[in-house]
């Protein structure tokens, strides 16, 4: 693994000398810019204003144009000369709960290996404090042109370096979320809860795959083969409102747990079993205001109409719970 940075921990007077290893890599389908009309590559040339020509890499540096229109040229020798201390040093300025540092703060992540083997006992000490406190250390480190905010966790034994984005980056969300009052019901409250439960259990997080690298690849080859490129269907049209969030809520709980019973084997009695508990005592009540009262003597026949009656009062209430009817 190629080495990203090399430097040192300082947590009080303990140093670390440490390397940083990139910890996540993104795939992804290479595409380049072509001429659309013929399929030519189209390139990105460095071109000299001044001189009106094409300069090579090796003769580019950096610059800054002033408010006034003056430039100023910085070279590599003058970046890496920096008065900055966070350049070589990444220093432990605090320690605090995780859940302190908003997740909009975090960007890219890092290993943090050590340098040599005389780094193994205070790299061990540092890691088993974090792990016993529950903390994360707050640093500040310098990378490439840029000095980042960072924190030092803990990730299947090993340190991580996790770098922020500074607070006053990131940006205000007034004004995004609703401002009108919104009045939510405890049972709506209580069936997004379960709907949440149902759609959460046996999740793998790791079986999450990419589908539009997937379908990218497809569109790719069925180009390079001369066939037909493959085409989704259409998806409905999503409801504009929801007249009934209740309603809504129960439905989504339904399809949920029926997709579950499904895919692991069930049948329609271990689905309508999943009712929850509050429908399944609504679909008792209304049976029982259904076929409750004590009906007058009847012939066999009224009798058999009667039962047919209620065994389909009991069969619709266990497919689709509803709020139970008064007796008249």
């Amino acid at each position: 693994m190629q080495t990203t940075w090399k430097g040192t921990i300082s947590f009080g007077l303990v140093s670390i000398p440490v390397h940083l290893y990139s910890a996540t890599q993104e795939h992804d389908v290479p595409l380049h810019q072509v001429h659309a009309k013929d399929g030519g590559r189209v390139r990105m040339r460095r071109y000299c204003e001044r001189e009106e020509r094409e300069v090579p890499y090796a003769e580019i540096a950096k610059g800054y144009e002033s408010p006034d229109g003056r430039t100023v040229t910085l070279t590599d020798e003058d970046l890496a000369d920096l008065p900055l201390p966070s350049k070589k040093i990444i220093d432990v300025l605090a320690f605090v709960e995780a859940d302190e540092i908003d997740p909009l703060m975090f960007s890219k992540a890092y290993y943090v290996g050590v340098a040599d083997k005389a780094a193994a006992k205070p790299y061990a000490l540092l890691r088993d404090a974090l792990v016993e406190s529950g903390r994360i250390a707050v640093t500040k480190i310098a990378l490439r042109t840029r000095e980042s905010p960072a924190v030092l966790r803990v990730h299947d034994g090993t340190l991580v370096l996790q770098t922020c984005i500074w607070p006053d980056e990131v940006r205000p969300a007034a004004g995004i979320a609703p401002e009108e009052d919104v009045t939510v019901r405890p049972q709506e409250l209580k069936m997004a809860r379960s709907l949440m439960d149902t759609l959460s259990e046996d999740f793998d997080l790791a079986q999450l795959h990419d589908d539009y690298q997937q379908a990218l690849q497809q569109v790719i080859t069925a180009r390079l083969e001369g066939v037909e490129v493959p085409h989704e269907e259409e998806p409905g049209e999503a409801p504009d409102n929801v007249i009934d969030l209740m309603e809504a809520l129960r439905s989504s709980l339904k399809q949920a747990r029926g997709g579950r019973a499904r895919g692991a084997g069930a049948g329609p009695e271990a689905e309508a079993e999943e009712e929850p508990a509050p429908h399944r005592r609504a679909a008792a009540k209304k049976s029982s205001a259904a076929g409750g009262k004590p009906a007058a003597p009847k012939a066999a026949a009224s009798k058999a109409s009667a039962s047919k009656a209620v065994g389909a009062a009991k069969k619709t209430t266990t497919r689709k719970p509803s709020a139970p009817r008064r007796a008249s």
